[in-house]
């Protein structure tokens, strides 16, 4: 059909969707029936005057409501919805569990959530379901009371689960946390008081800064490189500001997946024991390393409090997390903890003490970290000739966008097509001039590799059409 113009001026919302809305309301009414070819994309959108991305997106959002079906060299045709069978299969429904291609872009209707990076699923559900009941049948008595003391095993989880390398804590040094974030908000709270200043990168993992602020703390930053934290700015920041701590991530920094070379590293340290500052040194992505990397905390034990978890490689919802701190700190940061948490569940830090200790972590994160790098194989082939850091173990990629989009247009763009990513400013922990026109993108969360590839292969196409495809108005 050539002569089908869509009225515009009714309805609210995005010009796309009050197009989608139109393409319903006349199959509704008749004057588009079933068998009808809708207009080439390009011709409707010269017609009508909208760019071309704006037909796309309506058409894409007809076909997910099930009113059209596209066929590549053919067309757009309606679809008789009465007949049984007649909505075409999605992609995902096609697509097998391991990806051999780029399926269809997501369709608008739906949110993928690429802006978070929890352990992909990949069966721990079941074995936390029957460590839970067996937990509660051991521990009646304790699964429904106050945690008041704190068993051994607990803190040789801790010991386990940092260890890295030559590099071993003393078990009497760990403090068993709801998760990394506790951890560092209880270490926070124990070494500085309202008015001090905390050091961070100016790209980081900023919810820490923010918490911080909230506690009356102060943020101060310092520049990082492609090696992570700049050791000479941190220097010139220790001698104007006099920061009481830092926050680093040394292995796999969130975002830019950048790991401190060990020369560097021994430079950090040098400029906080000149400058007397305490260090957190954030492992919570080093876990998901299979080689080796140097610690700060084996640089530096006596200022260095070494926090990691079981978010990424294991599951996030068991809020697993331990501090390594330095010798005497522990119990000032386990009350610490205390007061910034209101205690520690019994049957949480039982439970992440049981995997560990039996093992079961372990497990778990060999094979969260062999279903990581085959989603990052799939990005690596989607996102090829662009420009973002990646690594096999981590899942998320720390893109460059291409001109002239800028991080947060593109982030409401994606998400008006039905992926939610980052934009830089999630990882800025302070207002800063300097723009990297960068996003993150994470693919841990969707439960299917299909579903991954879907949005890589959304994102690329906005990336590949500009912002030429785009727009706000209407």
């Amino acid at each position: 059909m050539t002569n089908w113009l869509p009225d515009l001026t009714k309805g609210t919302g995005p010009l796309y969707l009050r197009l989608a809305d139109q393409i319903e309301t006349d199959i509704g009414e008749g004057t588009l029936p079933p068998g009808e070819k809708l207009p080439p994309q390009r011709n409707l959108a010269f017609d009508i005057g909208v760019t071309i991305g704006t037909v796309t997106r309506a058409y894409a959002v007809a076909r997910e409501r099930g009113l059209v079906s596209g066929e590549v060299g053919r067309g757009t045709y309606v679809l008789d919805r009465h007949l049984e069978g007649a909505r075409t299969p999605s992609m995902a429904q096609q697509m097998p569990e391991r990806l051999s291609v780029i399926p269809e872009a997501t369709p608008a209707a739906i949110k993928l959530r690429m802006d978070t990076t929890s352990a992909p699923e990949i069966g721990q559900s079941a074995i936390i379901r029957n460590l839970l009941n067996q937990i509660t049948q051991k521990h009646p008595d304790k699964i429904g009371d106050y945690t008041r003391n704190w068993p051994q095993d607990w803190r040789e989880a801790g010991r386990k689960w940092l260890t890295s390398g030559d590099w071993k804590p003393d078990a009497q040094s760990i403090v068993p946390t709801t998760g990394v974030h506790a951890a560092i908000m209880a270490v926070i709270a124990a070494v500085t008081a309202p008015g001090d200043k905390i050091a961070f990168e100016q790209l980081t993992y900023a919810s820490i800064s923010r918490s911080a602020n909230l506690m009356g703390r102060r943020s101060v930053v310092f520049a990082n490189d492609g090696e992570g934290a700049d050791a000479e700015d941190f220097e010139r920041l220790c001698a104007q500001q006099h920061p009481k701590l830092v926050f680093l991530m040394p292995a796999l920094q969130n975002p830019t997946l950048s790991v401190i070379p060990i020369e560097r590293l021994k430079a950090i340290v040098e400029v906080a024991r000149k400058y007397n500052v305490w260090l957190i040194e954030d492992a919570i992505y080093a876990t998901l390393l299979e080689g080796r990397y140097t610690t700060l905390a084996s640089l530096a034990p006596e200022r260095t409090f070494h926090v990691g978890g079981l978010s990424k490689a294991v599951a996030a919802g068991v809020r697993g997390g331990w501090a390594a701190c330095p010798a005497h700190m522990a119990p000032r940061v386990q009350t610490a903890h205390k007061m910034v948490t209101g205690g520690l569940p019994f049957i949480l830090a039982e439970l992440a003490a049981e995997m560990v200790n039996t093992g079961q972590a372990e497990s778990i994160r060999g094979d969260v970290r062999r279903e990581i790098a085959e989603r990052e194989a799939v990005a690596r082939r989607v996102f090829h000739g662009l420009d973002f850091n990646s690594h096999r173990n981590i899942p998320y990629l720390w893109m460059k966008l291409p001109e002239p989009w800028l991080s947060g247009t593109f982030k409401q763009v994606a998400a008006n097509e039905g992926v939610l990513i980052d934009d830089e400013d999630e990882y800025k922990p302070a207002r800063a001039e300097k723009v990297f026109h960068r996003i993150r993108i994470g693919f841990s969360m969707p439960s299917k590799r299909d579903q991954v590839a879907g949005g890589f292969a959304t994102l690329r196409r906005l990336l590949d059409h500009g912002n030429a495809g785009y727009d706000s108005y209407g």
